[in-house]
């Protein structure tokens, strides 16, 4: 037997027969007429292949199946009307519940610290799982419910899919104090000479910086293509490598590292990034309220006129129509 296959409305009427003994005071607690009872009485018996219920004048006896399996229908009862009940009135200090996060490298370590610090005070019961969900299966991921928020770069989403703005950061370039070819301020052509680190999870692909530097005709050299920033980082501060990454990500870092930071030598796109949830958690209060504290913890900047796409939209900020190559990040 098969759940799909059960009114679970049907358990209800049976704790309430074998609480009450009787099918009238049954109904009357369930503000159901007896016929109404019976007749579910009757499903059930044929649903389980038993009884039940045995009369006895106006009592009704339960059976050794009943007597057996009458607890834990009391407490799957229970625990879905618990459950019901947190949905409808939130409240984070009460609420015991994990949290499927799709997240990169750098939001990770921009979120994830000041996040669980206002979890462990406002919400001890919530706990946090993180991944990194490729973009083409992001929707899927959502819908299902395998991934309750995500962060990432504007993207193509259908109308199921909603979004936020959530960053727009400047690039800078993080080079070895002491560099033989960087003294002041970093020029563009000392830029390009210099050979450089790409941060990506994915093995192929261009950066956003590549993308913009290709649109003006120019090319840095990449000569090592890392996972992670901190080991890029690490790199850098033992070698002439640039590495260039969001502003923010490189304070984070040079808490660790002592490298020097420039701008980057060039007007260029800044880092731009969304949350993304599926409309079917729009109205769920805890997913909500989530949201509402990771925008608390980046205490993002005024957004810039443009930048936000309203839920549904399937076009780009920046490219426009025309479909451009997918940045690594």
């Amino acid at each position: 037997m098969h759940l799909s296959q059960v009114d679970l409305n049907l358990f209800v009427v049976l704790e309430a027969i074998y609480r009450e003994g009787n099918i009238t005071r049954a109904g009357q607690q369930l503000n159901l007429t007896q016929p109404a009872i019976s007749h579910a009485l009757k499903r059930l018996r044929d649903l389980l292949q038993d009884p039940l219920f045995v009369r006895q004048g106006p009592h009704m006896v339960p059976t050794p199946f009943t007597r057996n399996m009458i607890e834990q229908v009391r407490q799957a009862l229970q625990i879905l009307e618990l459950n019901l009940s947190q949905s409808r009135n939130f409240v984070p200090e009460h609420t015991r519940r994990n949290f499927h996060l799709s997240l990169w490298e750098y939001a990770e370590a921009l979120i994830l610290p000041s996040l669980l610090r206002r979890l462990t005070h406002d919400a001890p019961g919530m706990s946090i799982t993180t991944s990194r969900v490729k973009r083409r299966d992001l929707e899927t991921e959502l819908a299902s419910g395998a991934v309750d928020l995500a962060i990432d770069i504007p993207m193509t989403v259908s109308d199921r899919i909603r979004h936020k703005w959530l960053l727009n950061e400047p690039f800078v370039v993080i080079a070895r104090r002491g560099h033989p070819s960087i003294e002041g301020k970093l020029d563009l052509d000392t830029y390009l000479a210099q050979r450089h680190i790409q941060v990506s999870s994915r093995r192929h692909g261009p950066s956003l910086i590549d993308v913009e530097l290709s649109r003006r005709g120019l090319r840095r050299q990449v000569f090592l293509r890392s996972q992670h920033n901190l080991t890029a980082c690490m790199v850098v501060s033992e070698t002439d490598m640039l590495l260039t990454l969001p502003e923010r990500h490189a304070q984070l870092l040079n808490t660790v590292l002592v490298n020097q930071v420039h701008p980057f030598p060039l007007q260029a796109p800044r880092l731009e990034a969304h949350l993304y949830w599926h409309e079917s958690v729009e109205n769920d209060p805890a997913n909500r309220w989530l949201r509402e504290e990771i925008e608390k913890v980046l205490s993002p900047e005024p957004q810039p006129q443009g930048a936000v796409r309203k839920p549904g939209s399937k076009r780009h900020p920046r490219l426009g129509r025309r479909q451009q190559p997918r940045p690594a990040t």
